[in-house]
């Protein structure tokens, strides 16, 4: 035999690569990176959200009341209380020098909403532009939202795609007890809306015998206390600033009684308008309001830099953790609803893997026993080509701990067939040389050449569609998609690369009067 080429030594690296990386998978070790079974495969959790896309709007015009007090602040403009009414932003300025910069800070700062002047009143109203783009961001924000939780979470491959208009599709593969889905709902709907809100000082007294009409004409809120529904707190509801400005969340134990906390911190805008605030507001309270709940108000001792601040509120350490993975992710701009919700089981699932594997043995088989009675000892190569395939494909989404949906598993069954493909048009072009009279070196290089381009284009067309099902597909088409992709690759390295170096390996062992052993090829069937 001639020496090991390069050809063989990629193709033994790659069949061992294969087999070592599979076999987490194939014997289900506690140890080493394995795919992940679907939803499909293994049940798991489905939902269909509904977004109450108004209470985006009605936080975006909050949103930009904040923005309008800061800039207004920051600029000395003297001007009476800031409020919100009817999905408008108003306020009245006291002194007609301040005329000037207000207008700058409202051409510059608000170029989609619409501003009515009345002498020194203002009154700022969002465009039909600006509601419809608020309430579609919504949408799109929660999708992103909710997946960043759910990967966060440490849940493998979760399902997460708008669906319509204003639906969202959640699936969640592997959640088995009862406790795990509600966790998992409860982290969904969380809103996350984290907001620092100022006490109204001058009338917090009156906080229990007032309704919650008499305190919106004030331009305040009443917020219940987390752990004490009976204690309320009167607040503006134009925060000083939300959880948009928030750039981290982790959790933390208190010193004193060692109960868990959420420390996070902000960016530097939101440090700045922190910082300025409880500079301004010493002796006065400050409520850290999570979800218009009330978790604490302390009374501010001296200015608050650094742009950091805490969260306590009896957490357990499950909902500390939850709750600040709620915050590194995003809050909601509006809450969301289940609209329908079903639980897989998991029978189905073995089900589909007994059966798709069995496919595949059956599928595996036939072909193996074909091409060896067909094309000898060429055919025994093209089955060890395809066994290596296999067992990359396995690996690959091993390492990378892809999810294994039904489709996915069809997927592998068709590459099956797709990979020996590639081995059959070589076979056929060698065989079709060998017949001519060619020499039995000349034959095999000219029929790699002759049907490499065949192969290129057919696998790189279907690669093309594989990739664009991947990237536009949603949950079991990127399943499949991802193993018809690897299978492609892998049968390129396999099929042509592999099988030639292992051609031109043991070319000396090639007898001319032996090529029915060889290639299947009967000595009368030649010229």
């Amino acid at each position: 035999m001639n020496s090991l080429n390069y050809r063989v030594v990629i193709f033994l690296f790659a069949f061992v690569f294969g087999v070592v990386f599979s076999i987490p998978s194939l014997t289900q070790s506690e140890e080493g990176k394995k795919i992940t079974l679907g939803l499909d495969l293994q049940g798991g959790l489905h939902m269909l959200l509904s977004i109450k896309s108004e209470v985006a709007v009605e936080s975006k015009v909050k949103s930009i009341g904040t923005t309008v007090k800061y800039n207004l602040e920051d600029e000395d403009v003297i001007f009476d209380e800031l409020k919100i009414a009817d999905g408008k932003v108003i306020f009245e300025i006291l002194d007609k020098d301040d005329l000037p910069k207000v207008t700058k800070i409202l051409a510059e700062e608000f170029k989609d909403i619409t501003v009515n002047k009345n002498g020194m009143n203002f009154e700022l109203i969002m465009s039909d532009k600006l509601i419809e783009d608020t309430k579609q961001n919504a949408i799109n924000q929660a999708v992103d939202t909710i997946r960043n939780r759910l990967n966060m979470f440490g849940l493998a491959e979760p399902t997460v795609a708008k669906q319509g208009e204003d639906k969202i599709l959640v699936e969640v593969p592997g959640i088995k007890t009862a406790e795990d889905e509600q966790r998992i709902r409860s982290l969904i709907a969380k809103a996350a809306h984290l907001q620092m809100m100022a006490v109204d000082e001058d009338r917090a007294s009156r906080v229990d015998t007032m309704s919650d009409e008499e305190a919106k004409q004030f331009g305040d809120v009443i917020l219940r206390d987390v752990a004490d529904e009976n204690q309320k707190y009167l607040l503006y509801s134009i925060p000083i600033l939300d959880g948009s400005m928030l750039v981290d969340a982790k959790v933390g134990y208190d010193q004193q009684n060692n109960q868990p906390l959420i420390s996070f911190k902000l960016n530097g805008q939101g440090a700045k308008i922190f910082g300025d605030f409880s500079g301004k507001s010493v002796g006065k309270r400050m409520a850290v309001v999570l979800d218009g709940k009330v978790y604490s108000a302390p009374v501010i001792r001296e200015r608050i830099g650094g742009g950091s601040g805490q969260i306590s509120g009896n957490f357990t350490p499950q909902e500390a953790h939850d709750v600040a993975i709620a915050l590194r992710s995003g809050a909601l701009l509006a809450p969301v609803q289940v609209e329908e919700k079903r639980s897989v089981g998991p029978s189905l699932g073995a089900d589909s893997i007994k059966a798709s594997s069995i496919a595949l043995i059956i599928g595996f088989l036939a072909v193996v026993v074909f091409m060896f009675f067909y094309y000898g000892m060429a055919g025994a190569i093209s089955n060890a080509a395809l066994i290596a395939n296999l067992f990359l494909i396995l690996a690959v989404m091993s390492m990378f701990e892809a999810t294994l949906t039904l489709p996915g598993m069809a997927g592998i069954v068709l590459t099956v067939g797709m990979a020996v493909d590639a081995n059959v048009i070589i076979n056929e072009r060698i065989r079709e040389l060998l017949h001519a009279g060619n020499s039995i070196t000349k034959s095999i290089e000219q029929g790699y050449n002759n049907a490499f381009t065949a192969i290129w284009d057919a696998n790189i067309t279907t690669l093309i569609a594989a990739v664009v099902l991947f990237a536009y597909g949603t949950g079991p088409i990127k399943g499949f998609s991802l193993t018809i992709s690897i299978g492609i690759l892998a049968s390129m390295l396999t099929a042509i690369l592999g099988t030639h170096g292992i051609y031109q390996w043991i070319l000396p062992k090639i007898k001319k009067d032996r090529l029915q052993f060889w290639f299947g090829i009967r000595p009368e069937g030649r010229k």
